[in-house]
């Protein structure tokens, strides 16, 4: 009655060599008992789980009354399965073991028993923005449930707010009763908000404070500075707290989970949540590595993931990427891995709109020179932090002919030279090539499906709470679309050895 071919029928027939329970022994290291399910059953339940994106609740119905789910997970006709607390419970305890990503490598191992990687040696890069799992708070709901969370975890916290903190009655659920239509009511209850937050984080009780406390008081700091500034007397309000002009580097977008951030897909397009990142194999359609990060930071842009995700790689590869995967930085370390780069350059800005981009100066970063399109050259300066050198212009610029397509500084023309500057201006040259334009077009768009199939289903939604969280649920879910996807290329077992054997039409 199951499917031939399908996930179902695999997990029925191979449950127990796909997840045998040895894998989760040091899960359970007390003697006092056994667990009151079997941990390669629960392990076959969050794969499907996480392949129909189904919440805890949805799923223990499945395992109830569906007869597909009851085979693949070895339940009886009659079986109930069991609360949905116990699959959250295991997932906490993948969580806290040595290996959190068991699932996922489990699959890894078939696949590399299998050898349907093995000559392929092409590895396409992309990300996507994952929406977060709760919804995203405005500056004064932000400020109302950080103080709650230090009055309600803070010892001795609460006698403090009753008498410093008089902004709101912070034991009502409610928002403040103001006028939100009217702009002097609303300022007035932010400036009276921090207030309310600098004066109970300054009369804290000195003592020594539990893990759960210290968070609490940190979030409250970080909460009570990060969108607010004291008004500078143009408005007539100085001295006062206002909103700030402009958005915080960094900012929490959420008390509720403090780990999501606003994050900017491309110019026009952001999210509040995180950024998940994969490794893909275009030939298979194999997700070789995935990862999920909190969306900000030098740490957990595309280029700085990439290296992570190639790591467990062996030989040499031809890395495909698009322009967040362009730095001199990670160029510099995959060459010097031996892998090949077919990775899309960052675009040339124009200082003017339609005028001279960097390749039409001549830099000559050994001679430590650059000339301009009018035949000027100039010495490089020296490097700053960063490695970076300058050639000024400036007053060459003056009377140049050219100046109209070069520059609209009042002062002159400074040249700035990348410290890649020669690795990027071979992979800009190597870019032009039609040999090049053609492995890109045929290789690098598969991984468009993969970051679909990652996110199919309402999983463009993460349905945890924090990174650690999302992070596993990112890693069995693709566990979960890796198997569905060797079981299409004919995955079986024979004689205790993983193989393909395509099927025929």
């Amino acid at each position: 009655m199951i499917p031939a071919g399908s996930v179902f029928a695999f997990l029925a027939e191979h449950r127990e060599a796909l997840f045998p329970g040895s894998m989760f022994a040091d899960m359970y290291p007390s003697r006092n008992g056994r667990p009151s399910m079997p941990p390669q059953v629960l392990a076959a339940a969050v794969v499907l789980q996480s392949l129909h994106g189904l919440s805890d609740v949805d799923t223990v119905q499945q395992l109830r009354c569906d007869l597909r789910w009851k085979a693949a997970c070895g339940l009886g006709l009659h079986d109930t399965a069991f609360d949905p607390s116990l699959l959250a419970y295991f997932r906490r305890r993948l969580q806290r073991s040595p290996d959190p990503n068991r699932l996922f490598a489990r699959v890894k191992e078939v696949v590399a028993a299998t050898g349907v990687l093995r000559g392929r040696q092409r590895r396409a890069l992309d990300s996507t923005v994952l929406d977060d799992a709760v919804a995203t708070q405005d500056t004064v709901t932000q400020l109302i449930a950080a103080i709650r969370r230090v009055i309600r975890d803070v010892p001795d916290a609460e006698r403090t707010a009753a008498a410093w903190c008089t902004a709101h009655d912070y034991t009502d659920p409610g928002k403040p009763r103001i006028a939100w239509s009217d702009e002097a009511a609303r300022t007035a209850l932010v400036d009276a908000l921090v207030t309310d937050a600098l004066n109970l984080l300054g009369r804290l009780p000195e003592r020594p404070l539990d893990e759960k406390a210290a968070d609490a008081v940190g979030l409250l700091a970080l909460v009570a500075g990060q969108d607010v500034e004291v008004a500078d007397g143009s408005d007539g309000r100085d001295g006062r707290w206002r909103i700030a002009r402009g958005t915080a580097r960094d900012r929490i977008v959420s008390t509720v989970d403090p780990e999501a951030r606003h994050i900017h897909k491309n110019r026009t397009r952001h999210q509040e949540g995180f950024r998940a990142h994969a490794a893909f194999e275009p030939e298979t359609g194999l997700l070789t590595e995935v990862a999920l990060t909190a969306g900000t930071g030098a740490d957990n842009h595309e280029a700085a993931v990439a290296q992570d995700l190639l790591a467990d790689e062996t030989g040499t590869l031809t890395v495909l990427g698009d322009t967040a995967y362009g730095t001199g930085d990670l160029r510099e370390a995959l060459e010097d891995d031996g892998h090949t780069l077919i990775i899309k350059p960052p675009p040339l800005r124009q200082a003017v709109p339609g005028g001279f981009t960097g390749d039409d100066f001549h830099v000559d970063t050994h001679a430590g020179t650059v000339t301009c399109p009018a035949g000027h050259t100039k010495p490089l300066g020296r490097p700053d932090a960063k490695g970076a050198r300058a050639a000024q212009f400036k007053k060459l610029c003056t009377d140049c002919p050219l100046r109209d397509r070069c520059t609209r500084s009042k002062t002159g023309r400074a040249f700035q030279v990348h410290a890649h500057y020669d690795r990027l201006k071979a992979a800009r040259d190597q870019a032009a090539d039609p040999d090049w334009q053609a492995e890109y077009r045929r290789w690098r768009p598969p991984v468009e499906r993969a970051i679909a199939w990652l996110t199919a289903q309402a999983n463009r939604r993460v349905p945890y709470r924090g990174v650690l969280r999302n992070d596993t649920w990112l890693h069995n879910r693709a566990a979960a679309l890796n198997l569905r996807r060797l079981i299409n290329l004919g995955l079986t077992r024979t004689r205790h050895t993983w193989t393909i054997t395509p099927t025929t039409t």
